[in-house]
């Protein structure tokens, strides 16, 4: 998008203001999906400033569910020294595919031919004035 993208536009990653308050703030980290992760400087409560610069569209749901926790202070260290590892049944997550095609999409919607399987006779429609 180039430096005029990144001057004016908050929806495809980091402005160069965000950038550059960044400046003299820790690196805590990065995830699978290539966001970045930094801490530093405190709010006006005291509490440790987290900011998360996206790899991509700005959308939470793309943030992991370790690094979510972080975010929100729920663990005080990085999720590599704070978490335990994976579990093998664990599946990774999966952000919000709400809007794509990849989205859920049940029996009977348009998107999928729109045929529903036939009523099994247990339901009798209301018909007014009967």
């Amino acid at each position: 998008m180039g430096l005029l993208g990144s001057i004016f536009t908050w929806w495809t990653g980091a402005t160069i203001g965000t950038r550059r308050q960044l400046r003299g703030k820790t690196r805590a980290g990065e995830d699978a999906a290539g966001n970045l992760y930094f801490e530093g400087g405190r709010d006006p409560n005291g509490i440790t400033r987290r900011w998360v610069i996206y790899n991509g569209e700005n959308d939470a749901s793309r943030i992991p569910p370790e690094w979510f926790s972080w975010l929100t202070h729920q663990v005080d260290a990085a999720p590599a020294q704070a978490l335990p590892a994976p579990r093998p049944w664990q599946k990774p997550p999966v952000p919000n595919l709400t809007g794509t095609d990849r989205a859920y999409r049940p029996a009977g919607a348009l998107e999928k031919g729109g045929r529903r399987a036939a009523a099994t006779g247990d339901y009798e429609a209301w018909v007014p004035g009967e």
